[in-house]
């Protein structure tokens, strides 16, 4: 079986990937989510990264919503390319695609109560339901052939593992896996999730590309000279990779983290995003990991 995965598209679908599925013969598309292209970042990081503040009260509701249409209008690129693709589309949902994000921290109900509700309650999520070719999975699972592909949701942080949010979802995903004991026992599980696994090669971020990120971690002690290398992955999911030892596991967020890597009985792959013309392409078998080829 030959799978391409591909995720973090932010309003892009290169015609190429078209092309690539029919010429090597891929079954099946796995996305790890991030559809639309958070055109208003710098905004939305000068006014509200790391700070109690949403972005519609420093610029209003109305040009707010108005932002956010756009950002799903751009969505709908992809969308509508992978729609008419000749093979099924499995999906999570990325951190910029409008589900509850609560999944691995604990928001303040002060927080939670300000926050507007239209944009809150799965917007995105909604719009996906328009697809039919397009199958979402996050803290659930769906069958294609002999495998089991399970899902996790799109935090962009590594998570903390002692608030409700996160003990809450690691049992969802602790009973999905104990469903699927026996496919698993047989290297017939494939797990993913918007974010890599935490603390591998494939998730570390650089001053560079996030800046924001990392000056709000370190805070005070942040020195825009100082060259940084700080891992970003997803605690979540490096749990699980490590206690269930799934066949592969797929994630993506960290754009600059693409590459493979074994850790343990399990391949980690981050294909890389979709908008700049990467993916890879997986060739699995007889409970094995055949060939990973990047798309460059």
């Amino acid at each position: 079986m030959r799978i391409l995965a591909i995720g973090d598209f932010h309003g892009k679908f290169p015609k190429k990937f078209e092309k690539i599925i029919k010429k090597k013969k891929v079954d099946l598309v796995v996305s790890n989510g991030d559809y639309p292209p958070f055109h208003y970042r710098k905004l939305w990081f000068k006014h509200c990264y790391g700070k109690d503040t949403e972005l519609w009260e420093v610029i209003g509701k109305k040009k707010y919503k108005k932002m956010i249409m756009e950002d799903l209008r751009r969505a709908g690129i992809a969308l509508k390319a992978l729609n008419k693709l000749p093979v099924p589309v499995y999906t999570v949902l990325g951190n910029i695609d409008w589900p509850d994000t609560g999944d691995v921290i604990d928001i303040p109900k002060g927080i939670a109560k300000a926050m507007l509700t239209w944009d809150r309650k799965d917007t995105f999520a909604k719009i996906l339901k328009k697809y039919k070719n397009i199958h979402r999975f996050d803290y659930s699972y769906l069958k294609f052939r002999d495998y089991v592909f399970i899902g996790m949701r799109g935090h962009s942080i590594p998570g903390r593992v002692k608030s409700k949010a996160f003990r809450k979802h690691k049992k969802i995903l602790d009973k999905i896996f104990n469903k699927f004991k026996k496919e698993n026992k047989e290297k017939r599980v494939i797990f993913v999730s918007h974010n890599i696994a935490y603390k591998t090669k494939l998730d570390k971020i650089s001053t560079k590309n996030q800046k924001a990120a990392l000056k709000w971690y370190y805070g005070k002690k942040f020195n825009k000279k100082k060259k940084y290398k700080r891992h970003y992955g997803s605690k979540m999911a490096r749990r699980i990779v490590n206690q269930y030892h799934p066949l592969l596991h797929i994630g993506g967020h960290i754009h600059e983290g693409r590459g493979k890597q074994k850790l343990g009985k399990s391949w980690l792959i981050n294909p890389g995003s979709a908008h700049e013309g990467k993916a890879a392409i997986i060739e699995l078998g007889a409970g094995k990991v055949k060939k990973i080829k990047f798309i460059r």
